[in-house]
């Protein structure tokens, strides 16, 4: 049987992963992957790590260099754009650095294309007088995009800075200028900062925040940044919910406000769009395209609880990728579906989630009567020393008391990501709420209690919601 050629566009997490995996299983297979810059493999995720300095090197992102990928046996095409599929003659016609167009031939194609960053209706960020990095102004989402950060930091030495978006990258960029010294505002449209958590916790991270020196302005929504004073600084102008303008002048601005999938080069093959204007796929990641996959942010999103969402995370870019790359070959892995979990570190805390939060469960359109029960146990016993509560929100079914979701605010030493685990693999498997309390979880003074914080917030939840039915079934012995 000849070889199969495999041509994977994106040097991000779902097209490296699908290549990594079709090389792994055929070493036979012709598998080329093409990167529209010169960084495949990086880390995005990383990018805030390498502006603040702890991470001493941006080569240090890479997750592999180009050298381990092509010792992998794959074909990576590096500076070279994907412009068009051909999909009645399997074709991918890309274009080099240097202008030269060529046609690709493929057995199969797997579209990774990824995001960009959103750019908000804000007056001085779009028409032929945008301001841009050579002004101080960044959108951030490549390394390319980091590079003019750092350029702009060198050059302008900023004192004062403003971060337009409180979500993952805004609340770890703020972190990250702030480490340099950086004076930061952060300013955030919707009531409370994090508004990927209950606004309980959300207010947590913005304690955070303030007392490490970040000036955080919520219900926020910036309309213009323009020049102030030439072009040495800027000048930022918003208004808050109440209609009261507020104008901030500062050195330097970064717009995270969201990303929205780049599918341009699939919807101009014909491919058919869905949720938030992501690519079509099924659970085998198979477009509406012959022989065309799609992995990544570029694509929808399978959801164990919601069924098809749009939620860009590494994490399932890189399942994704993996079930293309293998499905491309001629297999038939099924996507097992996303939690939407996640964890970010601000300054000394760390937030969490999976599953569902009460009005997502509402929205969902099941037969859920979902309620929420909020609760602070230590991170381990109180009497070793450095004990710290960690706030945990348990949202379940009050009919059923099924498990939907949780989500947590602790110090960094409280382990919170390991503990959002422990409920994302509850969640995976279906689990009650009561079954937590059966889990067999590790144990020693120094890291936990006798009841992980896990069980003592989902004992809560059950006392709250389900405790008549405990009651009833005991009087039945």
């Amino acid at each position: 049987m000849p070889s199969k050629r495999i041509v994977a566009i994106g040097g991000s997490d779902a097209g490296i992963s699908a290549a990594l995996r079709a090389r792994e299983l055929d070493p036979d297979s012709e598998v080329t992957v093409v990167v529209a810059d010169a960084y495949p493999n990086f880390s995005i995720c990383g990018i805030p790590y390498y502006v603040s300095g702890e991470v001493g090197h941006w080569s240090n992102l890479a997750h592999r260099t180009l050298a381990d990928l092509k010792a992998t046996g794959m074909e990576v095409r590096t500076d070279t754009l994907a412009t068009g599929i051909d999909v009645a003659d399997r074709r991918l016609t890309v274009r080099e650095a240097d202008g030269r167009v060529e046609e690709l031939p493929y057995d199969a194609l797997i579209v990774g294309t990824g995001a960009s960053s959103a750019r908000p209706p804000i007056e001085g960020l779009s028409g032929p007088d945008a301001l841009g990095p050579q002004d101080g102004v960044h959108l951030l989402h490549s390394m390319g995009d980091t590079f003019e950060v750092m350029q702009s930091i060198t050059a302008r030495k900023p004192d004062a800075a403003v971060v337009i978006g409180a979500g993952y990258i805004g609340l770890e960029m703020a972190e990250a200028l702030t480490t340099r010294g950086i004076h930061v505002t952060q300013i955030e449209a919707l009531p409370e900062v994090l508004p990927t958590v209950d606004p309980e916790l959300g207010a947590l991270v913005h304690a955070e925040l303030t007392t490490q020196g970040v000036e955080v302005i919520t219900g926020t929504q910036v309309s213009a940044i323009s020049r102030f004073e030439g072009h040495d600084r800027l000048l930022v102008q918003a208004a808050g919910p109440d209609g009261k303008s507020f104008t901030q002048v500062t050195d330097l601005v970064l717009v995270v406000v969201g990303v929205r999938p780049d599918t341009a080069l699939a919807a101009g093959a014909g491919a058919r769009l869905g949720v938030k204007g992501a690519i079509e796929v099924d659970e085998y990641m198979r477009t509406s395209l012959p022989d065309v996959y799609a992995a990544g942010d570029c694509a929808v999103t399978h959801h164990r609880q919601l069924g098809l969402t749009w939620l860009p995370l590494g994490t399932t870019a890189h399942k994704q990728g993996r079930i293309a790359g293998e499905n491309a070959l001629g297999g038939n892995r099924r996507f097992a579906g996303s939690l939407g979990t996640q964890v970010v570190k601000v300054f000394d805390l760390v937030a969490a989630r999976t599953g569902l939060r009460d009005h997502e469960a509402l929205a969902a359109g099941r037969d859920w009567r979902p309620a929420t029960t909020a609760s602070r146990p230590d991170d381990h016993k109180a009497y070793y020393p450095g004990a710290t509560p960690i706030a945990i929100r348990v949202t379940g079914d009050t009919k059923s008391g099924l498990l939907l979701g949780a989500q947590l605010v602790g110090r960094r030493g409280a382990e919170v990501a390991k503990r959002v685990d422990t409920y994302a693999t509850a969640l995976f498997h279906g689990m009650h709420v009561d079954g937590i309390s059966e889990l067999d979880l590790s144990y020693t003074p120094p890291l936990g209690s006798p009841w992980d914080a896990v069980q003592i917030a989902g004992q809560a939840w059950m006392n709250e919601h389900h405790l008549d039915e405990q009651r009833r079934m005991l009087d039945t012995f």
